[in-house]
């Protein structure tokens, strides 16, 4: 099963592009396990308490099907100062995708031969195959 780290601004523009994450995300990689980061669900928490209650980021979803996931110094992944950098540490220590839009991180991800995944057009999900 693919696991899936999902970034904030990512799953952002999911949630406004109106997407079905999962049913994209299946579509793409097969059954898939969304992992997120403690930094990210803090990101995201901040992001819903500026937004008006009509345009919900839809937390309680994301976190009934995703897996908390504590990044570990021991397992490769160093404690990072910055949320793309835990990210980038985490997807890089265990081969994980990526669901991001943010383009700085797109690239480090995919300079280091890493699955990245993000929203075409406000439309659909798909695997980013080039810069």
């Amino acid at each position: 099963m693919q696991r899936v780290l999902i970034d904030a601004c990512g799953w952002v523009a999911c949630v406004d592009a109106k997407l079905n994450v999962e049913r994209e995300l299946e579509a793409l990689l097969g059954p898939c396990e969304w992992m997120l980061l403690p930094s990210v669900h803090s990101e995201l928490q901040r992001l819903q308490d500026q937004r008006p209650r009509s345009k919900s980021l839809l937390l309680t979803l994301l976190e009934a099907k995703s897996t908390a996931h504590v990044p570990d110094a021991t397992g490769g992944e160093e404690e990072a100062s910055h949320t793309d950098d835990e990210i980038f540490a985490c997807a890089q220590a265990h081969g994980w995708a990526t669901l991001t839009v943010d383009s700085g991180l797109k690239h480090r991800l995919f300079e280091a031969n890493l699955t990245v995944v993000e929203v075409r057009k406000n439309q659909h999900l798909y695997v980013l195959d080039s810069l």
